[in-house]
């Protein structure tokens, strides 16, 4: 097969309808940002040869080398079949328009609170430009905390992870956008070792996959720290102890908003007490929601 793949792939679009076919064949999994075997492949064939993404026409009937043959190739089998998630096999992932490093230490730059942050959380944010104070819980890759600091041109941003081999990748997107004197990337076990400051926003995409759905994980991530995606039993754990332990970390009329991924209901039957208001994101009302200060335990 690859004798004659090599023999017979010469253009992009021959490289791209190829990647298509062998990711359908071998049944890859999509969710690392691409929605299906065509994204995907447009994704891994141009982004492998450095190419644009918004100017794909202009490239597609363009001829390979041997040596990029061979290199799509290997690329193409490696997500195919042995499920390395593109942003792992690319050092790269996209999100919301905005370019992250990525590799195995930290799990590939993905959320739903980054579809609000585009936006500067609004219509709960009225003034970006006067939010001082920014916590990035559970930061990983620090696609979030480059984000907030974007979009909120004078806040500071601490921004925390247990794992100090996520945070090193996060230094590396930090770096990347010149962002190293308003991100404090700290190690920490949440607020254990938080500093002790109030802020006007947390934001958290936490781990939050419970133990049953972990153990039925498609093997493409299988490939990112489990650390990062085991929530326990009912998938709660560490969102239990961020709401417990938010309200006295943010100023009054602070807001905190949490990723949960489908565990809306689970959320709601644990803390019948708290007023929660849920997001309306690309995945509709279940995935995010946004608690004011003064309504945390």
């Amino acid at each position: 097969m690859t004798i004659d793949a090599q023999a017979n792939l010469r253009t992009i679009r021959d490289a791209i309808r190829f990647a298509v076919t062998r990711m359908n064949d071998l049944d890859a999994f999509f969710g690392h940002g691409q929605s299906d075997a065509v994204e995907e492949a447009m994704f891994l064939v141009l982004r492998s040869l450095k190419l644009p993404l918004d100017r794909a026409d202009l490239f597609f009937d363009a001829f390979l080398t041997h040596a990029e043959v061979h290199m799509l190739l290997q690329t193409i089998d490696q997500r195919a079949r042995k499920r390395i998630p593109t942003a792992y096999l690319l050092r790269e992932a996209w999100l919301q328009g905005y370019k992250f490093y990525s590799d195995e230490r930290a799990i590939v730059p993905r959320s739903f609170i980054a579809e609000l942050l585009k936006d500067a959380l609004a219509p709960w944010v009225p003034a970006p430009s006067e939010v001082i104070d920014v916590l990035d819980l559970c930061t990983g890759s620090g696609c979030l905390a480059v984000m907030a600091a974007d979009v909120f041109p004078n806040a500071t941003v601490d921004a925390i992870d247990v794992s100090a081999d996520a945070l090193a990748v996060a230094q590396r997107n930090v770096t990347d956008y010149g962002f190293g004197k308003r991100i404090n990337l700290l190690t920490s076990d949440l607020f254990e070792a938080a500093p002790s400051k109030r802020y006007d926003i947390i934001i958290c995409n936490p781990p939050y996959v419970t133990d049953a759905a972990m153990a039925a994980l498609p093997r493409e991530y299988q490939h990112e720290p489990r650390l990062s995606l085991a929530g326990g039993p009912d998938g709660l754990n560490i969102i239990r102890r961020v709401l417990r332990g938010s309200r006295g970390y943010l100023k009054r009329g602070g807001l905190l908003f949490v990723e949960v991924g489908a565990g809306r209901a689970a959320v709601e039957a644990a803390f019948r007490d708290v007023a929660m208001t849920w997001v309306t994101t690309s995945a509709g009302d279940d995935m995010v929601f946004m608690v004011k200060q003064e309504d945390l335990p």
